[in-house]
């Protein structure tokens, strides 16, 4: 969770900082924050427990020789 708030942190000062130099207006809602952290989330878990059911559902031996 730390990293997340980090990651936040850093985005949004480097979005308000390209908006500053560019001379755009940059607003930063509440809900753009949520779905961003929302889907990481989700990709995350999906990438993560994908290749680790396919690799438990494997013959450990069988695994090592072709490795």
């Amino acid at each position: 969770m730390p990293v997340a708030i980090i990651g936040i942190i850093f985005g949004s000062g480097i979005s308000f900082i390209i908006s500053k130099f560019a001379g755009w207006d940059t607003v930063i809602t509440l809900f753009s924050i949520l779905l961003a952290f929302c889907l990481s989330c989700i990709i995350g878990i999906v990438f993560g427990v994908w290749p680790a059911r396919k690799a438990s559902l494997l013959n450990p031996i069988e695994a090592l020789r072709h490795d």
